[in-house]
């Protein structure tokens, strides 16, 4: 079985002998191309050749045909015009393409066929790579049941955001330097410990904002002693009167190892600026909430649990990212897609619910209530992956028959 819709669509072309098929193929696909980590990190805008000990190819590897990563070995990922245009009469007289497997080619590398590489790169560009937007899946390589699918599953909101292999434990991603990039640039990760900690955070859900997360506890409460639905009024006089009663028991004596204290009040135009604040919050959550049911994001009548999804779903792609960069092993990896199947299960009861928080912790980082891309986005991503008969969430219980009591 080939590993994914890359693998298979250049195989077929070669079992048909049609050549200029498998140019179409590989000219839409990344590849991958294999150097010495020691080298990349010595210098990250240099990639060098490295052909076969008999000098006669240089191989390169579509992305479903990646190797689990090691500490030594890196990717470097490029098109078939990088190809075309860094080839020179010193470099070997063949480019092989997945040497060894089912859909492997040796292309000769004369002039000419460099030309005709440019030739079919021009006609499908910027067609290149796996589209954003949909669903991919390894067929072998990657986990398609189980807890670790499952913790993989939970990431697939970026995945699928980000035109990528909802399953690749074994993660490459876009090849290490791009990789590095970006948890430098997003995350200001450029170390094994910075990494580590990021991690940790979200799989605490301590990087998504305590005050959203407090606004909806408030209505947790509210509709669990209640039984139904909570009017929005009496959600925010809840939060309030939460808030002025924190205040106050802040300020009551408290008894310590060292004696009485007393803490001093605080500010009543600071506890009802905070209440003010939250107020706001809850008006905002309420109006996401109206448009998520009106666009099938949530139930007619559904509500968001809690905005502790987008960080476990994050934390799931973050332990892959840390894969890809190095910054942790595949033990690392697994261990923290794990968690983040066990914590968003915790706090949710289906995929839907899952999805809607995280989509709602989104929009309420970037959105600002402007409906634009960051929640078209999310509102795409969340129909794809609930009613893709072959995606993840509608082929993996949201939990294992022996969880359910």
């Amino acid at each position: 079985m080939a590993p994914s819709s890359i693998e298979r669509e250049l195989y077929g072309a070669k079992t048909r002998g049609d050549w200029p098929g498998y140019l179409d193929a590989l000219a839409r696909s990344e590849l991958f191309m294999p150097q010495f980590r020691a080298h990349v990190d010595a210098e990250p805008t240099q990639a060098r050749f490295h052909p076969a000990p008999d000098g006669r190819s240089l191989a390169v590897y579509t992305r479903g045909m990646l190797p689990a990563p090691d500490p030594h070995t890196v990717y470097v990922r490029q098109s078939l015009a990088w190809f075309a245009n860094a080839w020179d009469a010193a470099d070997p007289p063949h480019l092989a393409v997945n040497p060894g497997s089912p859909a492997e080619a040796y292309l000769t590398t004369a002039p000419a066929d460099r030309a005709r590489w440019r030739a079919h790169w021009d006609a499908v560009a910027p067609a290149w790579g796996l589209a954003p937007g949909a669903v991919h899946t390894l067929r072998t390589g990657g986990p398609l049941h189980g807890p670790v699918a499952h913790g993989l599953a939970v990431g697939a909101h970026l995945a699928v955001s980000n035109g990528e292999f909802w399953n690749a434990l074994a993660y490459h991603g876009n090849g290490y330097v791009r990789e590095r990039e970006r948890l430098r640039k997003a995350w200001g990760i450029t170390t094994p410990e910075g990494w580590h900690d990021v991690l940790r955070r979200m799989l605490a859900a301590e990087i998504v904002s305590p005050v959203w997360e407090f606004a909806l506890r408030v209505r947790r409460v509210l509709a669990s002693d209640f039984a139904g639905p909570v009017d929005v009024e009496h959600w925010r006089h809840a939060a309030a009167s939460t808030l002025r009663h924190s205040a106050e028991r802040a300020a009551e004596p408290q008894l310590t190892p060292e004696g009485v204290t007393v803490a001093e009040p605080r500010p009543t135009a600071e506890v009802e600026g905070e209440i003010a604040g939250v107020q706001r919050l809850i008006g905002r959550i309420a109006r996401y909430e109206q448009r998520f049911r009106a666009d099938g994001l949530l139930d007619e009548g559904g509500w968001v649990r809690s905005v502790e999804g987008w960080d476990y779903g994050r934390a799931s792609q973050m332990a892959r990212w840390g894969l890809g960069t190095r910054y942790g092993t595949l033990a690392d990896a697994e261990r923290g897609v794990l968690r983040a199947g066990e914590a968003a299960r915790e706090t949710y009861r289906s995929w839907e619910e899952f999805s809607a928080g995280y989509a709602l912790g989104r929009c309420l980082h970037f959105d600002e209530e402007e409906f634009g891309e960051w929640y078209t986005g999310a509102l795409a991503t969340h129909l794809t992956l609930t009613t893709d008969p072959a995606g993840p969430w509608r082929n993996i219980p949201w939990r294992a028959q022996a969880d359910v009591p």
